[in-house]
């Protein structure tokens, strides 16, 4: 009813034009796109914007099941309700695609200075991280502040715990320290390595996140601190104090345990076999409730789709959600969907990604091709009313990672992220730091770039 409504409309407008004025053909121009999708692209925000459902549900599994690290019941127990609940929503399709998953476990530990006083450390043992001795570990800390140094002064790291001192510049540049520093600690001699936790905020908060070791060079544990207490530390030492810590760690590897990637999807009512991919990484580590990283960013791409399924909006092509598992220590959720949909990659027409924190939205970074990346800035006009529909060059994301390499047109979305690393892989990770507003927005945004790549005419080109 309502396209033979606008139908009219239409036919009354022209009907008004003086006969010259009348097109032989549809207008190509750029903004057709947006033009033809403006109704239910307004439809979407709206329901989105005035939605509280998937903003509780996102409390509801973050509270539920807690953190979320691979091979652990927890991931298991939130998959198997996400499947449940994605069956009581109408989605199509729902089901768990099998992933073999490491399994790293933490254990018990501790740190503590010992030396010129005591004081128990606030620390976490880096993912992947081997544990000490039963005894432990109680070693003279040598302070550094980058790898250029450690190397200069190599000569003094025999026997002794290596701290990386490095304050936070971006994450790129300063998580190699955390993926790296066993490894070139061991190299000049150390007993173990810590690391200035891997954020520009802490309140006594330290962050984990993966490590990782290379062949040839002795394992040694590798632990974060604080932010504080690595500053602190850094101090004393420039004072020209010896400060010794003893270390406690468990950490170790269990056998590869099953896990799997959720998939959901409303069909396409034309062009079903041709898919936009859409979600976040299911998995988390095992502190917090892993809400931003990445919870927030897979039920807002639910969402999304549900909003699509209760409205009565179906695109002519597919739209899939994915949550994958495993990204945060091993992204085996993403290769196993890469290799499970090999044959169907050239069907696959737009992954997008949500992990970043579902803070306010600004737009999303796409790689593709120049005729693709113009139709992408015509979709984002639909978006101005929220403020996010800024398309730039450059982007994508892990889990989606595999898939582009294989010629899948890619986009994350991109949100404002000044806090994002206060709480990145901490035990403050937890979805009371979110606002509803924002995550709604991240819903909406989401939900019209996917619907109405899904339902145009023609397929996103990639050439």
């Amino acid at each position: 009813m309502r396209t033979f409504n606008i139908l009219l409309l239409t036919l009354s407008i022209l009907a008004c034009q003086p006969p010259q004025a009348l097109p032989s053909t549809p207008n190509p121009d750029l903004g057709t796109i947006a033009m033809k999708h403006q109704s239910d692209g307004k439809i979407l925000i709206d329901a989105a914007m005035s939605d509280s459902a998937g903003f509780f549900r996102l409390a509801e599994m973050c509270e539920t099941f807690g953190p979320r690290i691979s091979g652990s019941d927890n991931l298991e127990n939130a998959i198997d309700w996400i499947l449940n609940e994605m069956e009581k929503d109408g989605l199509e399709n729902v089901h768990g695609e099998h992933v073999m998953v490491p399994k790293w476990v933490r254990g018990n530990e501790s740190a503590q200075m010992i030396a010129p006083w005591k004081k128990d450390l606030a620390m976490l043992g880096l993912g992947g991280s081997i544990g000490t001795p039963p005894s432990g570990i109680t070693a003279e800390v040598m302070v550094v502040g980058s790898f250029d140094e450690l190397i200069e002064r190599g000569s003094e790291a025999k026997g002794k715990i290596v701290l990386f001192n490095v304050p936070f510049t971006n994450y790129g540049k300063t998580v190699q320290y955390r993926s790296r520093g066993a490894v070139a600690a061991a190299e000049v001699g150390a007993v173990a390595s810590i690391i200035r936790s891997v954020g520009p905020f802490s309140m006594n908060t330290p962050h984990t996140g993966n490590s990782h070791y290379k062949d040839g060079v002795e394992k040694i544990p590798h632990a974060a601190i604080t932010v504080e207490d690595a500053a602190m530390i850094g101090r004393m030492a420039k004072r020209g104090q010896s400060v010794t810590i003893k270390l406690n760690m468990e950490g170790h590897y269990e056998d590869d345990s099953p896990s799997r990637n959720v998939v959901a999807e409303i069909k396409g009512s034309v062009y079903p076999e041709e898919v936009i991919v859409m979600g976040g990484h299911i998995d988390s580590w095992d502190v917090g409730q892993g809400a931003m990283d990445d919870g927030g960013g897979c039920v807002a791409a639910w969402q999304a789709v549900k909003l699509m399924k209760d409205l009565g909006l179906r695109p002519k092509r597919t739209v899939r959600v994915v949550l994958w598992t495993n990204e945060e220590n091993g992204l085996r959720g993403g290769n196993a969907y890469r290799d499970a949909h090999m044959e169907s990659l050239d069907n696959h027409i737009l992954a997008i990604e949500s992990d970043a924190g579902v803070f306010k939205p600004s737009g999303f970074g796409f790689n593709g091709s120049e005729s693709a990346f113009a139709m992408l800035q015509d979709i984002g006009t639909l978006l101005a009313p929220i403020e996010s529909g800024i398309i730039t060059k450059g982007g994508g994301g892990a889990d989606i990672g595999p898939i582009m390499r294989e010629g899948v047109p890619g986009m994350g979305l991109r949100v404002e992220g000044s806090k994002y690393f206060w709480y990145h892989h901490t035990n403050a990770d937890t979805w009371d730091k979110l606002d509803q507003d924002e995550f709604n927005r991240c819903v909406a945004t989401m939900a019209v770039m996917a619907y109405v790549v899904a339902d145009m005419n023609e397929r996103l080109p990639r050439d």
